[in-house]
């Protein structure tokens, strides 16, 4: 049966893009933030064994000339090979770190998630070992590059202290906002086209 015949039986047709989305309203973000996406160097900081956002953003960037990547987690979570695998098919330069302050000062967008406690069950243990460990706070804000931005996929617990909140490299609000953005202008195109 074809696509066609299929969604003649489906009685409420729905789309399921998330993390796809989402990666889209980042480089949209970071585009409008930093001015460019070639060239640019991402330090993406967390959870990154867990987080669909850092795997879709990553998988992204790779499409963009120059971008360099930095892992930074705790050992728990680091980033799975398939990504990093991905990555380096491309020519992606990327490298894992385990000191944010070096790699918050070389970037241009420092990319925060939450460790997910969600995803360790039992463990917690390993859980409280690793929240806590990257935290973006003014010690990073001060290192970091004057033109660069703080991004977040929210929600976050306490991996940014909210004294950055008014700094204007933090663009997490502003990133969120742009999802609505970038959400309406993907139904427009699903429903009206181009």
């Amino acid at each position: 049966m074809c696509v066609k015949q299929h969604l003649d039986h489906i009685l409420y047709p729905r789309l399921s893009a998330k993390d796809g989305v989402e990666a889209l309203l980042d480089v949209y973000t970071i585009e409008r933030e930093v001015g460019k996406l070639d060239g640019i160097k991402v330090g993406l900081v967390g959870d990154l064994a867990n987080g669909r956002t850092v795997r879709s953003l990553a998988y992204l960037l790779a499409k963009y000339q120059d971008v360099k990547i930095f892992f930074v987690s705790p050992d728990v979570v680091k980033m799975k090979d398939d990504i990093k695998d991905y990555l380096t098919s491309k020519g992606v330069e990327w490298e894992e770190s385990a000191d944010l302050m070096e790699v918050a000062s070389e970037c241009d967008v420092v990319y925060q998630t939450r460790i997910q406690k969600e995803r360790f069950g039992e463990r917690i243990d390993q859980y409280e070992e690793a929240r806590g460990k990257y935290i973006v706070d003014q010690n990073v804000l001060g290192v970091m590059q004057k033109h660069a931005v703080v991004m977040h996929p929210l929600p976050r617990l306490d991996e940014i202290t909210v004294d950055v909140d008014g700094d204007p490299r933090a663009a997490y609000f502003r990133q969120a906002k742009n999802g609505l953005y970038i959400r309406m202008a993907l139904l427009k195109l699903l429903l009206v086209g181009w």
